[in-house]
């Protein structure tokens, strides 16, 4: 129909033409409210916005101790409960590349810790001096916190010091 038809049919209506699709041959529009039209834009651009999925990363070492790998694990739950993924590296230094079957059996037992809330993505692999790993969060009714009591109250897990640096 011809713009300038559709554009009185609209003002007879009391609504407004909006174009919907400008690449389109020829451009689409529709005779909407337009508040309503960009609240509804708004709206799906929020709900798109809140599925996307962030790399967090946890190094790890083969010398960790008890407690900071029950702190990096609560750290980890935090982040899968929170839907991220969790990138593990695990990198050897000096000596210890010749115990890298020590190094795999850390990644085993992280996997082992964290079965409760995630499962593996990519399993452990070693890439030169550096064994990395990615977990995924499982499904919110299958998620069971294991390292509760080391948490500290206030995770900031959207900082941007614990997102991976590559978006892989």
């Amino acid at each position: 129909m011809p713009t300038r038809e559709a554009y009185t049919k609209a003002k007879e209506v009391g609504l407004d033409l909006v174009e919907v699709a400008p690449n389109a041959d020829p451009p689409v529009c529709r005779i909407i409210d337009y508040g309503k039209f960009k609240y509804m834009q708004a709206k799906q651009q929020k709900n798109n916005r809140s599925r996307t999925v962030r790399m967090k990363e946890i190094k790890l070492r083969i010398g960790t101790d008890v407690n900071d790998y029950n702190v990096k694990m609560a750290r980890t739950e935090q982040f899968l409960d929170h839907g991220h993924k969790v990138r593990f590296q695990l990198r050897f230094k000096g000596r210890e590349n010749a115990h890298q079957q020590m190094g795999l059996e850390v990644m085993a037992k992280v996997v082992e810790d964290m079965k409760t809330m995630g499962r593996v993505d990519q399993a452990a692999r070693l890439a030169g001096n550096t064994v990395s790993m990615v977990l995924s969060p499982l499904p919110e009714g299958q998620r069971v916190k294991k390292f509760k009591k080391y948490e500290e109250e206030d995770f900031d897990t959207e900082s941007e010091e614990f997102d991976a640096k590559d978006e892989a």
